[in-house]
């Protein structure tokens, strides 16, 4: 199977949803407990939040399989954040979380973004650090009372002159 990287387009917003959703319900418990994956589950983005954040101007670059379907992808706002990587859990290990973040980092070594930065879960801290990212510290917080941990991490971007610039 081939897969190709493209930005977001209407009517991928519900695609979008439910991969996020897929990738939590089955990847999730491999590192979160039930209660924890219900909870990230309880809150996840609906179809309108991703058309919000494209109109927004918030870069959503997908991963498509052969047939144009939508199978990972990533969030990167204005900011530098990436605020989200998913993908299907039918797609796992095939380099899609990698070549996203390349993408993304390339998109932002040519637009100015000196420093890209994210909350990575337990899950996705391993593919963050293989493409360049340092864990800053390691976050605890709550969703509707259940305690979960995430990564704070960061990346440097050398910009399109040549010029490292410090995050």
């Amino acid at each position: 199977m081939g897969y190709s990287i493209r930005s977001f387009e209407d009517g991928d917003a519900e695609a979008l949803a439910e991969l996020g959703r897929a990738a939590i319900g089955a990847i999730g418990p491999d590192a979160y407990s039930e209660e924890q994956v219900d909870a990230w589950l309880s809150n996840f983005a609906g179809p309108e939040v991703y058309q919000a954040q494209a109109d927004a101007g918030t870069q959503i670059f997908i991963a498509t399989n052969d047939d144009d379907e939508p199978v990972a992808y990533a969030m990167l706002e204005e900011t530098g954040h990436l605020d989200h990587l998913y993908c299907h859990p039918d797609h796992t290990h095939e380099g899609l979380a990698s070549s996203l973040l390349e993408t993304a980092a390339l998109y932002a070594k040519y637009h100015g973004i000196t420093h890209l930065f994210t909350e990575a879960s337990e899950i996705a801290k391993p593919a963050f650090e293989s493409a360049g990212y340092t864990a800053m510290k390691k976050r605890t917080f709550e969703i509707d009372g259940v305690t979960i941990t995430n990564w704070a991490m960061v990346r440097t971007i050398e910009t399109a002159t040549g010029a490292k610039v410090p995050a």
